[in-house]
Parts: C-alpha cells; sequence; structure tokens
C-alpha cells in the first residue's frame, strides 16, 4: 500500500525544486480520483460552501460540515496529504477556539494538517496549533471568508503598500510555524517574492508560475461549470456538456423503454412458471 505524503516529504519537494500539486476535493468518488491522478496535496476546502452547497460564498460552512467531507475524502486516500480547511469563526475568536477546532479536523475528520486564512492576524491562532503538534497551512491574499471586508472577490496586492502588507502577512505565517502557505489572487510578481524570502512551501491560486506548487478546485479542472470562469482557471475537461448529455440520453431511453435492455435485467436459472396468485 503507497505511504501518505507527509510534511517532511513536502518540505523535500521544495528543496529539490520539484513542483507541487495541490487540489480540492469534496467526497470519496473525487477523492479517489485525484489520489489515482498522483496529487500531492488534497484539500477538502470550505469552497465547499459554494461548489457542493450552493451557496454565494464560503461563510456558511460550518466545522461539522468540515468533518463530514474530510472524512469521506480521507478514507479514498491513500498518497495524497490531506488537508482540512478551518471554516469562518472556527479560529477568529481565540487561540483556544482554533486549536479545539483543528483537533477536531485532525481527530474526527482524520486530516493530516489544517488550513486558515490570514496573516498577521491569524498568527496567535497558527502557532497554538502548531504548539499542539498540528501541522498548518497559511492562506494569504485573496481569503474568501473575508468577502465582505474586500468588497468581493478581489485581486490582493496591487499598490505597493498593499503588495507590502500581503509579503508582512506572509513572513507573519511562517513566523507562527506553518510548513506551508497558500497565495491566492495576487500579482506575479508579489507571490515570486513571497516564494523567494520564505522557507516554507508557497502554494498558489491565481499568484502566477513562481510559486512552489499550484492549487485548483476539482471542479473547474474538470469544466463542471461553465459559467463560472475566472481567469486563473484552466479546464483540462468539459464535463458539463458531457454529464448533459449523459443524462439526457439516459432520460430519452427510459421514456422510449430503450433502457433497459436484455442485457441489464435478470433471468431465473430454470424456465419461468406461472406464479401462483395472491387472491
Amino acid at each position: 500500500m503507497p505511504r501518505r505524503i507527509t510534511v517532511l516529504d513536502l518540505h523535500k519537494k521544495k528543496a529539490d525544486n520539484e513542483k507541487i500539486v495541490m487540489v480540492t476535493a469534496y467526497d470519496y468518488t473525487m477523492a479517489r480520483l485525484v489520489d489515482k491522478a498522483g496529487m500531492d496535496m488534497v484539500l477538502v476546502g470550505d469552497s465547499l460552501g459554494m461548489v457542493v452547497q450552493g451557496h454565494a460564498d464560503t461563510l456558511p460552512v460550518t466545522t461539522e460540515h468540515m468533518i463530514y467531507h474530510t472524512r469521506c475524502v480521507s478514507r479514498a486516500l491513500q498518497r495524497a496529504h490531506l488537508v482540512a480547511d478551518m471554516p469562518f469563526m472556527s479560529y477568529q475568536i481565540s487561540a483556544t477556539d482554533a486549536l479545539a477546532s483543528a483537533g477536531r479536523l485532525v481527530k474526527e475528520g482524520a486530516a493530516q494538517s489544517v488550513k486558515l486564512e490570514g496573516g498577521e492576524r491569524s498568527a496567535e491562532a497558527i502557532a497554538h496549533i502548531v504548539e499542539a503538534g498540528i501541522p498548518v497551512v497559511g492562506h494569504v491574499g485573496l481569503t474568501p471568508q473575508s468577502v465582505h471586508a474586500m468588497g468581493g472577490f478581489r485581486v490582493q496586492g496591487r499598490s505597493d503598500a498593499a503588495a507590502d502588507q500581503v509579503v508582512r502577512d506572509a513572513l507573519a505565517v511562517q513566523e507562527a510555524g506553518a510548513f506551508c502557505i497558500v497565495l491566492e489572487g495576487m500579482p506575479t510578481d508579489v507571490a515570486a517574492e513571497i516564494t523567494a524570502r520564505l522557507d516554507i512551501v508557497t502554494v498558489g491560486i491565481g499568484a502566477g508560475p513562481h510559486c512552489d506548487g499550484q492549487v485548483l478546485v476539482c471542479n473547474d479542472i474538470l469544466g463542471m461549470d461553465l459559467s463560472f470562469s475566472p481567469r486563473f482557471v484552466k479546464r483540462y475537461a468539459q464535463l458539463e456538456e458531457t454529464a448533459v448529455e449523459a443524462f439526457s440520453a439516459y432520460a430519452e431511453e427510459v421514456r422510449e423503454s430503450v433502457f433497459p435492455g436484455p442485457e441489464h435485467s435478470f433471468t431465473r436459472k430454470r424456465a419461468p412458471r406461472r406464479l401462483a396468485k395472491l387472491y
């Protein structure tokens, strides 16, 4: 049985200049496929609030939701390192609350590490979790849980002052003890500077090619919602069209009594006899 990728393995990949590949997954079936494809890290993201639950943002997601989906994904993984997102208000109130939430994701959800958003403002929570022996992934730049404060899902760090703040946030995450950091929605040069200055792993999404690795949402990679097309996404399939065609073909065959055919039906081992009348 393959060995699960560890924090040390990921540090070695950075040291060896080997790009790290991360993708999201929210259920057993998708997790089995991404693990089979050789992903290094699988993130059970609070993006499930939008992708799975149909919300406009990630804010309604709870710790219980995250535990459930993380546990489902964990059952499928044999190789990839499993990261679970800490949802909104599971770590912002206090470092003590943050540790309790992180502990549940590891203990009940079987996560190997947890991810939380914020730089300087989250440093205390990160340090408290790390001190308890739980690996942490940071997340700076465009932080979706701050969507209202940012005025929407907007690229961060465009001005010199804003870029300096993103860099300070990244340094604070490293200083607090995180082993990895997601850089989201920022200019390429800002992400490149952060990657050059940090010893920990950087994983980009909408942050250019110079990070140590990249992450995308599994549904975006597969083209499962063609109405959603942010600039940073590259589709490697068009499964929305394929799925609609397949479901439509199934519906038509049922309505035309084509399915199920003889090859999909069962017969008795001996010649059928007339069944006794029930009344």
